[in-house]
């Protein structure tokens, strides 16, 4: 019987070879770089991976406390859209769905990308009102978005309950075609073997214990459990952690920490055809490459950075999705889990500069982080290449919060969250 290490056969599985599986799995951190980047999930990678693509600097550090994509990234439920309500928004998401359509071939590794369709179901007349408020922003600002009547939504999600008995009857739905989903983990997978592949360090286990500043302020590097490594820009890039790492440069930041429940059944054969989310009951479903059904719930009402949640949450949500598609009634669940979602104020993200030099903020994500990932990753790259924001990002800014001009965002989730 063959015995085979965990690195060769990582080797294979990523269509490398050893030499950049050593150099990637425990490199030894320099003493300085150009740029660090904490924080090695998804944006911190597609940031690193496009500093070196686009802007030529390599000399680049992403510092990870615990695993490659073990963060949010590994934990979300995989949806991809662009239809948010507001100008600024709807550029920022459009931007990474943009890149996330030619990513695959881009980096050279399969993203399992795959533009189902995003179907906004609406039970109300409240919920008709907000969902083709969307479509009307969507269409001015050149994303595609359409209204579908009860059977149009059933034609295209046949397992959907139009019955007008249904405790949550389907009076229309709002559809983004270009929507739908990747695997979660492997855009961080694809992005670290991309960026590894132009001279980017990608250190594991090493947590940042401390943010250095020099006499004027700015930064002058980080003190991590592995040791001082200098640089003089830090992006901070690392979901939950964030405002713990803000603290350490003395700054603070306004965001809260909620837990996001989400559970997978038991794999099945292909059955559901798109996307479907509905903001009265808490819950969106699509099904993944391995037949899984993935559902998530809303948020729960208290702060946490818990990995689970109460089981009435779910028994809520599980029970609205089996009404809405009864066929689902004698799946079984398989497992649940929770993720700790950072939101801001106006349930936007923070991406850009901070009042301190050299240090650059990418945070306060919600439910968005995924869906912005490439996007996230080029424009945070651009801000710290540039030391400015590109035009995307700029009324992303922390000075948004004493402007008051914020970009609230509360209902384009498009589940209560």
């Amino acid at each position: 019987m063959s015995h085979f290490s965990f690195p060769s056969l990582l080797a294979k599985a990523m269509g490398a070879n050893k030499g950049w599986t050593r150099q990637w799995a425990k490199p030894q951190p320099k003493s300085r770089y150009d740029v660090i980047i904490v924080g090695a999930g998804g944006h911190g990678l597609a940031c690193a991976y496009y500093l070196a693509k686009e802007h030529g600097i390599t000399n680049v550090a992403v510092l990870e406390k615990g695993w490659l994509g073990g963060g949010n990234t590994a934990r979300n439920t995989t949806v991809i859209r662009s239809n948010y309500l507001y100008d600024e928004s709807a550029r920022l998401y459009e931007h990474a769905l943009g890149l996330w359509e030619g990513l695959s071939r881009e980096i050279n590794y399969n993203l399992m990308f795959s533009q189902r369709g995003v179907l906004g179901l609406a039970h109300t007349v409240h919920d008709v009102q907000i969902l083709k408020r969307h479509i009307h922003a969507n269409r001015l600002n050149g994303i595609d978005s359409e209204w579908l009547t009860p059977e149009q939504a059933k034609a295209f999600c046949p397992p959907l309950n139009i019955s007008a008995c249904a405790r949550y009857p389907i009076v229309g739905a709002s559809l983004q075609r270009r929507g739908g989903v990747a695997r979660h983990d492997g855009v961080a997978w694809g992005f670290a073997r991309a960026a590894s592949a132009r001279g980017v360090h990608i250190i594991e286990n090493c947590a940042v214990t401390a943010i250095n500043r020099g006499a004027g302020g700015e930064v002058t590097g980080v003190e991590t459990t592995r040791g001082t490594i200098g640089a003089q820009k830090v992006a901070l890039s690392a979901a939950a952690g964030t405002s713990g790492l803000m603290e350490m440069a003395g700054l603070k930041i306004p965001i809260e920490c909620f837990t996001l429940q989400a559970l997978v059944s038991e794999p099945v054969a292909p059955v559901f055809p798109c996307v479907a989310m509905s903001n009265t009951v808490h819950a969106y479903i699509s099904q993944s490459d391995k037949g899984e059904l993935v559902i998530g719930a809303g948020t729960e009402q208290y702060f946490s950075y818990s990995q689970r949640g109460p089981l009435h949450s779910l028994e809520h949500t599980i029970a609205a999705v089996c009404e809405m598609f009864p066929l689902f009634t004698r799946l079984r669940m398989l497992r649940n889990w929770g993720g700790s979602v950072d939101v801001t104020p106006d349930r936007s993200p923070i991406l850009g500069l901070t009042p301190v030099p050299g240090l650059y903020l990418n945070a306060g994500w919600g439910t968005g982080g995924f869906k912005a990932t490439p996007g996230a990753g080029h424009l945070l790259a651009f801000t710290v290449a540039q030391n400015r924001p590109h035009t995307i990002n700029a009324p992303f800014s922390l000075k948004r919060f004493q402007t008051g001009r914020l970009i609230d965002e509360a209902a384009a989730a498009a589940v209560a969250h």
